[in-house]
């Protein structure tokens, strides 16, 4: 019985905005190999991870696995899920190939003939300009934001502040006032180091920002 890999990936944005599930993926990658007489020897899943490049732990083992050999194909459920870049894909194929194991999507044609070669390339670059347009989208969306003076509500906001409901603008949060208290002490010509000492003496846990290790965060203890 050939033995089969079976690969998932979602990106943040897949989860955050479409829910699209590794669950699913699996459930129909098991479906199929069982239906197809394939015998899984792994089921690899990369959460979190942008097909835009192949540095996933996931898909890292799944290349581990495919260079000890015996694996007959690595089965995705779309061909993006693999990558986005056709050229990306055709790396990992030729790499797959020199250990007799082929790369397939569900998506991709049944046959090998010149057509379906065609319509697996058509299906690559699509996938590729669907991800330029979603960059392209995505920039132009934050240019606007800030042209009306929005927040880019990405990642941690700073210290001392919090997110609105809508992610648009910041608001005051509690530790603002260990930020005004540290400004306060080094108007009043306090030393960085003695600001550091007189917060820990009351308890606060201090972490360094930057290269320079020269300003610091208070944050309470737990």
């Amino acid at each position: 019985m050939p033995t089969a890999i079976l690969y998932a990936r979602v990106s943040s944005k897949d989860q955050a905005e479409t829910g699209y599930s590794l669950q699913d993926q699996i459930r129909t990658l098991r479906t199929y190999a069982k239906k197809n007489g394939y015998e899984v020897v792994d089921e690899v899943e990369d959460a979190g991870y942008s097909g835009a490049s192949l540095e996933r732990p996931g898909l890292t083992r799944v290349r581990d696995l495919v260079n000890a050999g015996g694996t007959a194909v690595v089965l995705a459920q779309d061909r993006d899920r693999i990558a986005r870049d056709p050229a990306l894909i055709g790396w990992l194929q030729l790499q797959f190939d020199q250990h007799g194991t082929r790369l397939r999507a569900l998506n991709d044609p049944e046959d090998d003939s010149p057509s379906s070669e065609l319509t697996t390339g058509m299906l690559d670059q699509i996938a590729k300009f669907e991800r330029a347009n979603t960059m392209l989208r995505t920039r132009r969306g934050r240019f606007q934001r800030a042209r009306e003076g929005k927040v880019i509500g990405s990642g941690s906001p700073p210290y001392g502040f919090r997110y609105n409901a809508d992610r648009t603008n910041y608001q005051v949060d509690a530790p603002m006032a260990t930020v005004r208290r540290m400004f306060e002490m080094l108007a009043a010509r306090n030393t960085l180091q003695g600001i550091k000492k007189t917060f820990e003496k009351e308890g606060c846990r201090l972490r360094g920002e930057g290269s320079t290790g020269t300003s610091y965060l208070c944050v309470a203890r737990s």
